[in-house]
């Protein structure tokens, strides 16, 4: 009878044990969630954090705070949070750039899958090859066959080395094989500028960056580098149809975690997120994107992480077009 009782107490024992480390393993209560956006206020991607910190506060019922922290590529950071406590309090908002800024470097700044918890993925999108008006240029294969004939003569801007618009672009010449001089700013605000005042010629842009320019008129739209068309734009076609085979390119959005971050609390995360990625609101912000909704596990996402940075790691490694 002891024994039995000894075995009774060592399964209560057991049960409480795992309760204990189950609530530890879930989001503190009543502490709020900062989400780090390695942007400046105001832009694109600001906007969208902050659209999915009102529904993600509903969905925790916590608060959710936005910390902008901008400045060297994503790097200030992605590495802040790389370095918090893995509670689910302090988290990143991720875009296709935090993996093509690692990738361009030969000694990296972090680990994009080991120094990182993969969360959820939030939606993805395509970009929009657009030449500026004074270029003459009407297709892709009018730039094709201009940089074939005069080598380096064209010019592409982008928002930064080592961004998802330059590799893009980089990609994009390696199918095509073609040579353009790539011109960087630190930023797409001026790149776009200069594109408008035909002091460049070529873009390949996120939609909301070029979208107001190419309905005022001010800029051409090319192409779509999506394998399917847009349905913002489905009288557009793709590069494919454009005669550059092989290319998907689509930027994405997403949340990441410190490393070591407690499958349950993911398991949490994750869900709140896909409730409020889900949300109308959110939906019809990613369509205003050109983008579409993302709904997956937190192992999806930190497979799709994987396979984007060793696809970029080729592309760099093709072109040698490391940053360091």
């Amino acid at each position: 009878m002891n024994a039995v009782k000894s075995i009774a107490l060592l399964l209560a024992a057991f049960a409480i044990s795992c309760a204990a480390t189950q609530a530890q393993e879930q989001l503190p209560a009543g502490r709020p969630v900062s989400i780090l956006v390695p942007f400046a206020p105001g832009g694109g991607t600001d906007i969208l954090a902050r659209e999915l910190g009102r529904h993600l506060g509903d969905a925790l019922k916590t608060s959710i705070v936005i910390d902008n922290r901008g400045g060297a590529g994503g790097q200030i950071a992605a590495r802040a949070v790389s370095r918090a406590t893995p509670d689910g309090l302090n988290l990143l908002f991720v875009t296709s750039t935090f993996v093509t800024t690692a990738a361009t470097k030969k000694i990296a700044p972090y680990d994009v899958d080991k120094d990182f918890t993969a969360i959820a993925m939030l939606g993805r999108g395509p970009l929009l090859v657009v030449a500026s008006n004074p270029s003459g240029l009407t297709s892709v294969k009018a730039i094709v066959e201009r940089a074939r004939a005069n080598p380096n003569a064209l010019n592409y801007v982008s928002s930064g080395t080592g961004g998802i618009l330059h590799l893009a672009t980089e990609l994009f010449k390696q199918k095509a094989g073609i040579n353009m001089t790539h011109v960087p700013y630190s930023g797409s605000g001026p790149a776009v500028i200069d594109l408008v005042a035909g002091r460049a010629e070529v873009f390949v842009s996120t939609v909301p960056t070029i979208l107001g320019q190419i309905k005022g008129s001010n800029v051409r739209l090319l192409a779509v580098t999506s394998a399917q068309r847009s349905p913002l734009f489905p009288q557009t076609p793709t590069l494919a149809e454009e005669g550059v085979p092989g290319l998907d390119l689509q930027t994405w959005w997403g949340i990441v975690g410190p490393p070591g971050m407690p499958e349950p609390l993911v398991a949490q995360l994750n869900s709140a997120i896909n409730e409020a990625a889900a949300s109308p609101a959110m939906r019809k912000r990613f369509e205003e994107e050109g983008a579409t909704t993302f709904r997956g596990t937190g192992a999806d996402f930190s497979i799709a992480l994987r396979e984007e940075f060793a696809s970029w790691q080729r592309v760099v490694e093709a072109g040698n077009l490391y940053t360091n």
